[in-house]
């Protein structure tokens, strides 16, 4: 049994940004990121991957073998393939969807067995209810929100609740939003602390809003803990950082840390993520020395 089996697409990213006008095409993804992340970290937990692309990015899985990652590949027709731009404000990006991949399914998922799922949704049919209680019953499920709150009209992404919503987080543990889905989980509730307790009352026992550079803050047992954003050196790239952030929580919390040392823990990873494109590449006496965490 894994402590932790992250579910969910590698994708085909084509980033645009101020340094790269031009743009980078690489892979990505929660998977993906995550994946990358918990290969950094001490192999105190045993982690592992479950995925589903096309032949596009067949290598890109192969090298997670090769780094060591327990990851398994049930195939798609087609992979996901996002197009991100950012401006100058790396909080806000605008994104297109050009094609997508298959959704997961129980039968799929039959054999997988772990004390924690974490369920990185793209796009909302990921994973229906259905496979969201399935895996329920068999251990803890975090949900990243992300994919369930896109809506994809031509090409284009564009934020709004969706139908499934309460009947999901009834199953879910723990839930990973941002500032700006949040906003949208919640009606446009805008007091975070009455937003992180309308999604408790909803089920949900632990939950983590990530802020950007301003931080983020987690609610859990009636309690917030506001933890800090670390500033970069240079600010180069944001994508996979919610999934970073994710990545360095999961693998505290399974480890034995409290909710404020995992939250540190995770956006000291963010900072290191975010000075280059790509996963996060650092080490864990680096991520401790900047969230100032004792060994």
């Amino acid at each position: 049994m894994k402590d932790i089996l992250c579910i969910g697409h590698v994708t085909h990213d084509h980033i645009v940004t101020p340094a790269t006008p031009d743009g980078v095409d690489c892979a990505g993804g929660t998977a993906y990121y995550v994946a990358w992340a918990m290969s950094r970290l001490p192999k105190t937990i045993d982690f592992g991957v479950i995925t589903a692309v096309g032949q596009d990015l067949k290598h890109e899985i192969e090298r997670l073998k090769q780094a060591g990652i327990d990851i398994t590949d049930l195939g798609s027709p087609t992979s996901v393939f996002f197009e991100n731009k950012y401006g100058e404000n790396m909080n806000n990006r605008r994104q297109r969807v050009l094609s997508k991949a298959a959704p997961f399914t129980i039968d799929q998922l039959k054999d997988a067995d772990a004390k924690m799922f974490h369920l990185g949704t793209l796009l909302v049919d990921d994973f229906s209810p259905e496979v969201v209680e399935y895996l329920a019953s068999k251990g803890r499920i975090c949900v990243d929100v992300q994919g369930y709150l896109r809506e994809v009209r031509e090409q284009k992404v564009y934020a709004v609740d969706w139908k499934d919503k309460l009947r999901v987080l009834r199953s879910t543990d723990v839930l990973k939003v941002n500032e700006h889905e949040i906003d949208v989980l919640t009606d446009g509730e805008k007091d975070l602390r009455r937003a992180a307790r309308m999604i408790n009352k909803w089920g949900v026992r632990e939950v983590l809003i990530t802020l950007g550079s301003y931080g983020s803050v987690i609610y859990t047992d009636n309690k917030f803990y506001e933890i800090p954003g670390f500033p970069p050196r240079k600010t180069v790239d944001a994508t996979g950082c919610g999934d970073t952030y994710a990545a360095g929580y999961l693998y505290a919390r399974s480890s034995g840390a409290n909710p404020d040392e995992a939250g540190r823990l995770a956006a000291a990873m963010c900072t290191l993520k975010l000075e280059h494109t790509g996963p996060f590449d650092g080490t864990i006496e680096e991520v401790r020395r900047i969230a100032g965490i004792k060994e």
